[in-house]
């Protein structure tokens, strides 16, 4: 597969230094004349007129996915004049390609950035390969920036830095005869800095430069990434607060002239509603964002004039104002490719900034109903060549969809199952398992997606699920500790949000969530083998490693002993599949019922 050329004359350097007059409240806030969206003077000569359309499309965590995500992941919901909803497919990379270009005809003004988490937890298609056909399917996007987002330190820092410059593997090499030229577009990295040096360790911004029209973006990702990403991933490196990372490079970008500000932030908000175009500025019920980028929205200084948002894997376009009480622009585009953002920014020539009484935004499906592009379908297929001999292999069977929704999840009680099983392999005392709901990426579908029929789990299928490579660890906790991971899924960091473990056969309790805090899970209420568990005892638990270092709000979980490394939770998954299942019994969907909940 031929290596992707880097282009030329479009990019500009990341650091510009000028002088441009700072803005004014009141250019800001007044209404704009007849002829804003013009671009023209109007006086006959050719000049450019004072205000010019910037045409802003924006997306965010793709994680890799090039290929049509399959079943909810590979949907959206759409609400209809009359209000009812109904369900659009949406998303891959050929559909992705011509939705943008298509959308960029006719603005001659337009830059395409994005939220972070552009790779990791990708399907193996991507995910085998170390993301490099993602980061070429981005370059052919023409993308001109994006934050980094947690996944982008799934395999740490210097696996980043080689996405960005380029350069084979340094374990696996290059998959085909030409090296890998990596990322033609930048990747900010504003708050996550170097311990040692205190410096970060990419580009904090980059500014965009067409004739005399400038627009900066800073990208950072969630201070919280630690918890959320393996130890490994982070080692050596600081995540400062996003809000006041942004306040601090907004001032540099405009002592450099640069009064046009654009925050690509990988952290975001949960909507009131779950269609993708409501109105989330409307009054009442129903509109309206919460979740933490509200907070970072409110704290972010007002020279910033547009914030493109992720992580949630939510869809919203929202005004919430800033420290000035001004609105401003909030969006997100879901997640997997099923949307993007199409966002007007009016650029103020005299000013040099945006008129932000001007700023529309609008979220547009993905649809599939558009030809694919060629250049993509070519990319996916040469891929799909090189992974098909190992993502073809079956590795089990099921009976029905297994899927990965809901408190407690059937996809998530069967890796927990195999977690199990393979703890049992390495020591025959392993009491249970504890998987985190978060590393459950997708269920099982009994469908075939290609040729190998109905009920037959595919290698590739296994690698979707469970794509990070962790391994199964085992720890052993007391019965104190054990009862303390418990109240940590509702407690802690986890308060607001509950992570709610998925657990192993054998493990039961109720989860009040009429209560609050720990109380939500009762104590008494915890068995073993339906026996209560003993405080003083001693139970080997089996946890992946990211569990294992305390990640996702659990502390508790990086407090065990006797640590004991086996496989890959993957190798656990194929293998349990493997023993468990044929084609004439296979496994069926796990029933769900070692959590009683209570609402």
């Amino acid at each position: 597969m031929p290596a992707v050329p880097r282009r030329t004359g479009r990019r500009t350097p990341a650091f510009l230094a000028a002088t441009a007059a700072l803005a004014t409240a009141a250019a800001l806030a007044a209404a704009l004349p007849a002829q804003a969206h013009a671009g023209k003077s109007g006086h006959g000569h050719g000049r450019p007129g004072r205000y010019q359309d910037v045409q802003l499309l924006s997306f965010n965590d793709l994680h890799g996915n090039l290929e049509p995500p399959s079943g909810s992941s590979g949907r959206v919901t759409e609400l209809q004049p009359d209000g009812t909803t109904k369900t659009v497919d949406a998303g891959g990379a050929e559909y992705l390609a011509t939705h943008l270009r298509t959308a960029r005809q006719g603005h001659p003004y337009s830059i395409t950035a994005a939220g972070g988490d552009m790779v990791g937890a990708s399907p193996l298609l991507s995910g085998l390969f170390h993301d490099e056909p993602t980061i070429e399917a981005l370059n052919k996007l023409e993308l001109d920036v994006t934050s980094v987002g947690n996944h982008e330190f799934d395999e740490g820092a210097r696996e980043l830095t080689r996405l960005q410059n380029g350069g084979c593997h340094p374990k696996d090499g290059c998959y085909t005869d030409q090296e890998f030229q990596g990322a033609d577009f930048p990747y900010l990295a504003a708050n996550v800095q170097d311990e040692k040096t205190n410096k970060p360790i990419l580009k904090p911004y980059w500014v965009w430069k067409k004739k005399d029209v400038r627009i900066g973006f800073i990208g950072v990702t969630l201070e919280g990434t630690p918890g959320i990403v393996s130890a490994d991933g982070v080692k050596g490196l600081t995540f400062k607060d996003e809000a006041e990372t942004i306040n601090k490079y907004a001032k540099v970008l405009q002592r450099q002239g640069v009064q046009s500000i654009v925050a690509l932030i990988h952290e975001g908000g949960f909507p009131a509603s779950g269609s993708y175009n409501y109105d989330c500025d409307s009054p009442g019920a129903g509109a309206g964002i919460s979740g933490p980028i509200v907070d970072i929205a409110k704290s972010v200084t007002p020279a910033v004039d547009a914030l493109v948002t992720g992580h949630t894997h939510q869809a919203y376009v929202c005004t919430v104002p800033d420290p000035s009480g001004r609105p401003r622009m909030v969006t997100s585009a879901a997640s997997f490719g099923r949307l993007y953002t199409d966002t007007t920014l009016t650029y103020d020539r005299r000013t040099g900034d945006i008129a932000r009484t001007a700023v529309k935004s609008a979220n547009h499906v993905v649809t599939r109903d558009v030809p694919k592009a060629q250049d993509m379908t070519d990319l996916i297929a040469g891929w799909n060549t090189l992974a098909a001999p190992i993502g073809n292999r079956p590795v089990g069977y099921i009976s029905a969809d297994i899927g990965n929704t809901g408190t407690e999840s059937p996809m998530g009680d069967l890796i927990a199952d195999a977690q199990l099983a393979q703890g049992r392999e390495l020591d025959p005392k392993t009491s249970l398992a504890l998987m985190n709901p978060g590393g459950v990426r997708a269920g099982l579908t009994y469908a075939a997606k290609g040729a190998e029929g109905d009920g037959v789990v595919t290698y590739a299928e296994g690698f979707t699920v469970q794509p990070f490579a962790n391994t199964v660890n085992l720890q052993d906790f007391t019965g104190a500790q054990l009862i303390q991971v418990l109240k940590e899924q509702v407690s802690g960091v986890n308060a607001a949000a509950p992570k709610i473990l998925q657990p192993s056969a054998g493990l039961t309790y109720t989860l009040d969530l009429t209560k609050s805090g720990a109380d939500r899970v009762v104590t008494d209420s915890i068995r073993l083998n339906g026996a209560p568990i003993d405080p003083a005892a001693t139970y080997r638990v089996a946890t992946n490693s990211f569990l294992a270092g305390g990640g996702d709000g659990f502390p508790t979980l990086g407090q065990g002993t006797n640590d004991l490394v086996g496989s890959d939770d993957l190798a656990a998954l194929e293998k349990y599949l493997t023993a468990n299942s044929a084609p004439t019994s296979p496994i069926a969907p796990p029933k769900t019922d070692r959590i009683t909940v209570v609402q």
